[in-house]
């Protein structure tokens, strides 16, 4: 909070307040900063000190001031690269907003409060004793040389593909330790597949609300993206056909589909069998690919309903990693596709990172093949049930409502109120928020939040929330009347 008697004015402090938030894209390119009053309000000042604050922000380039709309955060990438803002049929595109701006949020956290809007569990879920006995298993001096002095296999450990391949087979993927490239965490999987099968200005089908940095990932490589609508069974199946028919025959033809089928991010939902048939039906009538990222796959059921068990890894490219259930930091991800598309694919990873660390995959092959993590994942997993009901319980006593059935880590909770203007508001109350807008191809105004229930059990944010909800209620009220 701003301290009057401190060396630097109020004005001053304020400006470097949202300088830093800007910089640090805590507030991303388009967002408007809060009206005057409001501000003076919230940070107990008057209304003379925030406007010269936000003069101050606009005359540093950081913020526009649009004529009786307040005042926007500046997009600098987009300013200073016009060229970038170009498809290849000529058409201005636009990147989403917000879409780095969690991932931000991780390294330039707000406070040390649980933050809601995170995208994974905190770090002493995650604690364990296994992880240090898998890593002194393959450090002692010989194994530590012989995994540092070389390059490890292009396509990655032998021992882990095999590890995976049990793993997959439960899952009823039929993937052979050849059909296996090891990545840098779940991400880079998803960058090679697209970077091996698309190229700028092709058409790609994502499912909408999605994860924003699919949306972001993919306008930056310049595809042209068609969002898809969720819904609690799948994918809108009549969207898809539309386009497919609308483009078949066609260079804009659809050249993929992105899809999370089990406990879907950001709705918690899980393909039913009979949308999973019908997609792959399109997919093969239509001559797409489907992608299935299954990040949260630890956390499901084996039985859950995937595509590639349904299609067999015949057009379908399968995605998973351990950052999100056992160590974000080691970055330890996989992708099994169809045995005709593995050279292709293993030359994108050669093209981006020659290699993957070997002494980390094995580890993992440790922990999966020792049972560790599978008992890991089901403390989690009881841990996390009871957390959701504590948060479900918090959300709907403080006047929320849920869009999708709460499932996984993640609940799609309807606020009320502009999430955007609210998650500007808990910035400044130390919470992080991941309002809807960030999980839309091209920004929209949305009333729904993301929060993660492993952070969200606790009462003391609930009571911030609702006072801050009922605060923009109220304003928004005052302006209607």
């Amino acid at each position: 909070m701003l301290t009057p008697a401190a060396a630097q004015s109020l004005t001053d402090q304020l400006a470097e307040l949202f300088a830093q938030r800007i910089r640090t894209r805590l507030l991303a390119a388009g967002a408007r900063l809060p009206s005057v009053r409001h501000c003076a309000q919230t940070q107990g000042v008057s209304p003379s000190t925030v406007v010269a604050a936000y003069d101050r922000l606009q005359a540093q380039g950081l913020v526009l001031a649009r004529r009786n709309r307040g005042f926007y955060v500046r997009d600098a990438v987009a300013s200073a690269s016009p060229v970038a803002a170009r498809q290849p049929g000529g058409e201005t595109r636009r990147a989403p907003l917000n879409a780095t701006a969690l991932i931000r949020g991780m390294f330039h956290r707000p406070s040390d409060k649980p933050q809601p809007g995170m995208g994974v569990f905190p770090p002493d879920w995650l604690e364990s004793s296994f992880l240090v006995a898998a890593v002194r298993r393959f450090s002692s001096t010989q194994a530590l040389q012989a995994l540092s002095l070389q390059y490890g296999e292009p396509a990655g450990d032998k021992g882990l593909r095999e590890s995976l391949s049990g793993k997959l087979h439960s899952l009823h993927i039929p993937a052979t330790p050849e059909q296996i490239i090891t990545t840098v965490g779940a991400t880079h999987a998803l960058d090679i597949v697209s970077r091996t099968l698309l190229r700028a200005g092709d058409t790609v089908m994502v499912e909408e609300p999605g994860w924003a940095i699919e949306f972001a990932r993919l306008d930056a490589l310049g595809m042209r993206i068609l969002p898809v609508p969720r819904r609690a069974d799948g994918p809108d199946l009549e969207v898809m056909a539309r386009y497919c028919a609308a483009h078949a025959g066609s260079p804009q033809a659809p050249k993929l589909f992105v899809s999370v089928s089990v406990l879907h991010n950001p709705t918690g939902h899980s393909l039913a069998p009979g949308a999973a048939h019908r997609v792959l039906q399109l997919a093969n009538q239509h001559n797409f690919f489907v992608l299935e990222d299954d990040t949260y796959s630890h956390l499901a059921s084996e039985q859950a309903t995937r595509l590639c068990a349904l299609d067999g890894l015949q057009r379908s490219i399968y995605v998973s990693g351990f950052s999100k259930i056992l160590a974000p930091n080691w970055r330890v991800g996989y992708l099994a596709a169809p045995q005709a598309l593995m050279e292709r694919l293993l030359d994108t990873k050669m093209l981006t990172t020659l290699t993957t660390p070997a002494l980390l995959e094995k580890a993992v092959a440790w922990c999966i093949d020792q049972g560790q993590l599978r008992r890991h994942a089901e403390r989690i997993r009881t841990r996390l049930d009871a957390a959701r009901a504590r948060s479900v319980k918090l959300a709907l006593a403080h006047g929320c409502t849920f869009a999708a059935e709460p499932a996984g880590l993640f609940g799609w909770v309807d606020a009320g109120v502009d999430t955007d203007a609210l998650a500007q508001a808990l910035l400044d109350r130390g919470y992080l928020l991941a309002p809807g807008s960030l999980f839309h191809a091209r920004r929209q105004a949305s009333t729904l939040m993301r929060i993660n229930f492993a952070t969200t059990q606790e009462a003391a944010f609930w009571k911030v929330f609702a006072r801050e909800r009922d605060s923009a209620l109220g304003r928004a009220t005052r302006r209607c009347v």
